[in-house]
């Protein structure tokens, strides 16, 4: 993949673009197999890779530069890079940038200065629905100051951008580079996307994750689902349950599925999709995952885990350890927390290991891992 900003060295996110990306792909897993030395030959699945470019359904973009010309990217010490033409957004993006650079003025949305902390737009976020088209297009604002005025100009905007289905407001008052506030206002008739990965409908809210690499999370839920359809599983905790991709991926006809997810906008959409695909044994909840675990005594036949980089902790690892569910399936976008909590889950063997290249040309890259109790019977690898 060819970046110019990469090459003029004003943009170094990709920071292994230079490398070709079958050796970045290779030097990944040679990494996590150094990481997880006692995983059995037999237990290792091929990475799986990534499209080198195009791949993002998401833009997470820093608005700077002034209210007449402003940039879209990164900020850096000269006030900021515009990213608009970063190979990893679809062309898709491109038409959308444009517009919306002609948006900001018309609605006087004044670009946020850090360091003077003036002004009132920080960040825009793009996201595509690979389904059918659709975006979802966030403003992040410093207070509701031109609000009103952002509500005025909206007709030009989705006049021009039809496939704008969502669009929202985000106050994030707070005078750092956090990226958004609690306080979401959505300015549309329709509040989530539809999306589809390997025929399950799924749904992006405003303020709920969901991967950003669609092609690789399709082949994560797969592989997930695969390895469980193979174990004679009837009850399934899906913890930090985002919404709801794993397990609505792994439910079947006559298993009891439990997910668990801090945000209620990420369970609203777990919740329509479970409604959509006609699920009846299935909860979905709106709580913290480690406390909905220890203060629930007895464990299911498996827990599945995904939580965020910091990996789950000493609580739920002394739970698992503790209620002893036969097994666990454990993804991970970050390898050194995955491997502290593997440390302290004693009782449990890995049987599978598979790398998922949803960052391509970085170091960055997910895991996804299926433990059983060693007091089982062992499953067969494959």
């Amino acid at each position: 993949m060819h970046c110019e900003l990469f090459t003029s060295e004003r943009c170094r996110s990709c920071q292994w673009l230079a490398m070709p990306y079958g050796q970045q792909l290779a030097e990944k897993q040679r990494r996590l197999a150094a990481l997880l030395p006692a995983v059995p030959d037999d237990g290792w699945q091929p990475a799986m890779g990534s499209a080198p470019q195009g791949m993002r359904n998401k833009a997470k973009m820093v608005v700077s530069g002034s209210v007449e010309r402003p940039l879209l990217g990164i900020a850096d010490a000269d006030g900021g890079v515009d990213l608009c033409a970063c190979p990893l957004y679809p062309a898709s993006f491109a038409p959308v940038f444009a517009v919306v650079k002609q948006f900001i003025p018309r609605a006087g949305l004044t670009p946020y200065h850090v360091a003077r902390r003036r002004g009132e737009l920080k960040f825009l976020l793009l996201t595509e629905s690979r389904h059918d088209g659709a975006m979802m297009l966030r403003f992040v604002l410093r207070s509701e100051a031109k609000l009103a005025q952002l509500r005025a100009a909206l007709p030009w905007l989705q006049a021009r951008l039809p496939q704008l289905r969502v669009i929202s407001v985000n106050l994030q008052p707070v005078p750092m580079a956090v990226l958004e506030g609690e306080r979401e206002i959505v300015l549309t008739p329709d509040r989530a996307l539809e999306e589809r990965l390997n025929q399950v409908p799924l749904y992006i809210r405003p303020k709920s994750f969901f991967q950003t690499n669609p092609q690789v999370a399709a082949g994560l839920y797969a592989t997930a689902r695969d390895w469980v359809a193979a174990l004679p599983v009837t009850r399934l905790w899906d913890l930090f349950c985002g919404v709801g991709c794993f397990g609505l991926h792994l439910c079947r006809p006559g298993m009891q599925l439990t997910g668990i997810e801090i945000s209620a906008e990420a369970i609203a959409s777990a919740r329509q999709s479970a409604h959509q695909l006609g699920l009846e044994q299935v909860s979905f909840q709106a709580l913290d995952s480690t406390q909905f675990a220890v203060q629930n005594g007895e464990a299911p036949d498996l827990v599945l885990v995904n939580p965020p980089r910091r990996g789950i902790g000493h609580d739920l690892c002394a739970w698992l350890s503790a209620t002893a569910p036969r097994w666990i399936l454990y993804s991970s976008c970050q390898a050194a927390t995955l491997v502290r909590d593997l440390g302290e889950l004693e009782d449990y063997r890995v049987c599978r290991v598979r790398l998922f290249d949803m960052f391509p040309h970085t170091a960055h890259y997910e895991t996804l891992v299926l433990l059983e109790r060693r007091a089982a019977t062992p499953i067969a690898a494959g």
